[in-house]
């Protein structure tokens, strides 16, 4: 029987983000996932989560400055430091949460200045 994760990220939007970890399991879901979690202390995220006995299956790393068209930045030449950084804090994140897997995004939507391709 498959399992599913409530995408916290794209589902009861209607409601502030912490408060959707507990419409997730008044829903019946057992996991979670959400794209971005920096905005919240993982302290925050972490209660929630154990309020509402979910499990936290996937998040992604910071993705630079959307707004600019940034989804990642391994792939933007001259922003190694701040990637490595952004892996850094999912990782820690990650540890507090229990998270098993943190995406990495490593595209970007508009060719980076100096970039051949």
């Amino acid at each position: 029987m498959p399992k599913f994760a409530a995408n916290l990220s794209m589902l009861f939007t209607e409601l502030p983000f912490l408060e959707r970890f507990a419409a997730a399991a008044r829903a019946g879901f057992e996991a979670v996932e959400f794209l971005f979690p920096y905005e919240y202390a993982a302290g925050e995220i972490r209660q929630r989560l154990q309020e509402n006995q979910l499990q936290l299956v996937l998040f992604n790393t910071p993705p630079g400055d959307v707004n600019a068209g940034e989804w990642g930045l391994a792939a933007i030449p001259g922003r190694s430091a701040e990637a490595r950084r952004d892996i850094e804090l999912a990782l820690e994140y990650a540890c507090q949460l229990g998270c098993p897997q943190v995406t990495r995004n490593l595209i970007y939507s508009t060719k980076p200045r100096g970039a051949n391709r």
